[in-house]
């Protein structure tokens, strides 16, 4: 029924994003099918996240159904991300959760996760003088520069190639939130300096073209997203997710 309706329409973003809606708002055929056409989707998901083959049987692929479902419950198409983008995320930090939930009570690990918790809750309550934090900016700026320069890249060239829309640039930072949380990636960019571009495709409802339009701008922001620029990551949590 609507499941043959799904397989025809299934490579346009604008009725992902419709069924998803759809589902949303209580529709539980299509949250039903949406379920059952998408497996491979989730499988395939988990396997890239827990670098290993993951099929119905196992734990991983429940985590990652529950996390689709609750992609569809928190959808905002309004923010720019194509549906299979934005739950594909969801089920990488939800996976990610699980395994070092996983690896804490394996290995005993409690203390550590502790500790750090205790040095993080240390970090937020310290402050900096204003004079201090100038500085600081001005030494961020000045080493996100060099990093910058390592890819053939400069602030006045980005402001020249950012993304005009905001679904573009949502869409683009997207992107660069799933290439800085994959190793794989990630370290794919660093040796190389240049993105993995086939493998994002295989990740995301995104064209190859349009990856590489805006691949300045991606590359920028995975820099920043794995840097220790505090004050500088303080301009783009908005667009966390």
């Amino acid at each position: 029924m609507l499941l043959s309706i799904i397989h025809g329409i299934f490579n346009k973003k604008q009725n992902m994003n419709e069924l998803a809606q759809l589902a949303k708002a209580g529709d539980k055929e299509v949250l039903h099918d949406l379920l059952f056409a998408n497996t491979a989707f989730m499988k395939k998901t988990a396997s890239f996240v827990c670098k290993r083959p993951i099929d119905e049987h196992d734990e991983e692929f429940s985590i990652a159904m529950n996390a689709f479902h609750d992609a569809i419950v928190t959808f905002e198409p309004s923010k720019g991300a194509s549906f299979l983008t934005f739950a594909h995320l969801i089920i990488k930090r939800r996976l990610v959760d699980f395994i070092r939930q996983e690896s804490a009570r394996n290995e005993k690990l409690q203390y550590v996760d502790e500790s750090s918790q205790t040095f993080l809750d240390h970090q937020s309550i310290h402050t900096y003088t204003e004079t201090q934090q100038v500085e600081a900016r001005k030494e961020e700026l000045v080493l996100y520069r060099q990093a910058l320069a390592n890819y053939n890249l400069s602030f006045k060239e980005l402001t020249k190639c950012s993304p005009k829309h905001t679904d573009s640039r949502k869409t683009a930072f997207y992107i660069a939130q799933i290439i800085s949380e994959s190793d794989e990636l990630y370290t794919y960019l660093i040796a190389n300096k240049k993105l993995p571009i086939k493998e994002i495709e295989s990740l995301v409802e995104v064209s190859r073209k349009t990856i590489e339009r805006h691949r300045k701008y991606i590359i920028a922001i995975v820099l920043l997203l794995n840097s220790d620029f505090n004050f500088l990551k303080d301009y783009v949590k908005g667009e966390i997710i």
